[in-house]
């Protein structure tokens, strides 16, 4: 056997998300790229804003001797300080470039975090439904994985958050704007959240470490605004990217924000740093540091993605989909009209539609829609959900 047999058996497993995307490819071939409506991978078509070309020109133009070079491992001073500028700013409290550490996206900070903090066998709670590759991150790092549902509009079951949490827990991750349900959490249900990992960490005597994964944090609509996370738990992580806010899915630059007043701060912050190196990362591009620090203000178009939701929100609701309106991110997780979440993905696809089934993030039953795309592509898969909608009697 040339691979392990636990690498064997993730591969098997897959992502859905690739899984459909590489079946896209096929039928793109078969039919031409421009009769198939590709709605399964968050990949954004929306260019970065005006203000990052600029940036990225000046620098070309203007180089600095050694910006190629290695720096420290938790990324430049002055790039650090603006993250940490605008991060205060956000949560409305003190927080310095110390308590930054730039990383290769937001998918290398939550590696980063959890091989600096998990212990074999510590357990991570993650909810359904979830960006299944939270289970192979787990698993990098030796930890296992145990999932707790959602209630009907995707909040985190907090009775059964409750009674998962064990004396092997060691974090829980929270995405919001959530993938694959476009669910924001307010800072109520934070608060609540963050009131019983206290509890069981007093009962059980042991630190609870939240992990506040915010990458689509700046795609929120309807006048909702973020919520300032390290206000409500003072054991938590940030993790995050540039990848949305500023269309940089392919330039991988995110960073970590730990709480200003965590305990052991000094220890966590060395063990992040010294993860980020071996984990072979080193450190977080230096061209994308370099241009990020002059942009944390900047973010794509938030009414172009509102405009998108809307109107795909509306269309399939009037063809009789059940779906909660999204409030953030991009995407949105309608029920499928039969149990088999697959079989009605497949369907979608015999009319030139992608999509990923909800098992894909751990909820069968429903299927996940991507809407970062241009407005032909969605305008175009119309036709296919309404020839679903009619052959599966939807009212």
């Amino acid at each position: 056997m040339s691979i392990s047999d636990n690498v064997k058996k993730r591969m098997s497993e897959g992502s859905w998300i690739r899984r459909m995307f590489e079946e896209g490819n096929i039928l793109k071939k078969k039919h031409g790229e421009h009769n198939v409506f590709d709605l399964s991978l968050g990949n954004p078509v929306v260019e970065p804003p005006a203000e990052f070309r600029h940036a990225l020109r000046r620098l070309i133009e203007n180089p600095r001797a050694g910006m190629h070079r290695y720096m420290e491992n938790a990324g430049y001073e002055e790039t650090r300080e603006a993250v940490a500028r605008q991060v205060a700013m956000e949560n409305t409290m003190d927080v310095s470039s110390s308590d930054i550490v730039m990383t290769v996206g937001a998918a290398g900070a939550i590696n980063v975090i959890l091989k600096t903090i998990l212990n074999a066998v510590e357990e991570v709670i993650v909810f359904a439904p979830y960006f299944m590759e939270y289970d192979n991150y787990i698993d990098n790092h030796g930890g296992k994985t145990v999932v707790v549902p959602t209630d009907k509009d995707f909040l985190p079951d907090l009775d059964l958050l409750d009674k998962a949490v064990s004396k092997k827990t060691k974090a829980v991750i929270i995405n919001s704007p959530n993938n694959p349900t476009g669910v924001v959490y307010n800072g109520d249900f934070i608060k609540q959240l963050c009131a019983v990992l206290e509890k069981k960490e007093r009962e059980f005597d042991i630190p609870i470490y939240l992990i506040s994964d915010e990458a689509y944090s700046s795609l929120i609509y309807d006048n909702l605004s973020y919520v300032p996370i390290l206000r409500y738990h003072q054991r938590c992580f940030i993790a995050t990217s540039h990848s949305k806010d500023l269309a940089l899915p392919g330039e991988r630059i995110g960073y970590i924000v730990v709480h200003p007043q965590i305990k052991d701060k000094n220890d966590l912050i060395s063990g992040l740093i010294f993860c980020n190196r071996i984990l072979g990362f080193v450190n977080a591009p230096a061209l994308m540091q370099n241009i990020i620090c002059h942009l944390q203000h900047i973010t794509v178009s938030i009414p172009e993605y509102q405009e998108k939701r809307d109107f795909m929100y509306n269309n399939l609701t009037g063809m009789g989909y059940k779906l909660i309106k999204p409030q953030g991110a991009f995407y949105m997780f309608p029920e499928t009209p039969t149990e088999n979440d697959v079989e009605f993905v497949h369907e979608l696809q015999q009319l030139n539609v992608l999509t990923v089934p909800g098992r894909g993030f751990g909820t069968p039953g429903y299927f996940r829609i991507s809407y970062c795309v241009n407005h032909k592509t969605l305008e175009g898969s119309l036709y296919g959900f309404k020839k679903a909608a009619e052959q599966f009697r939807l009212s």
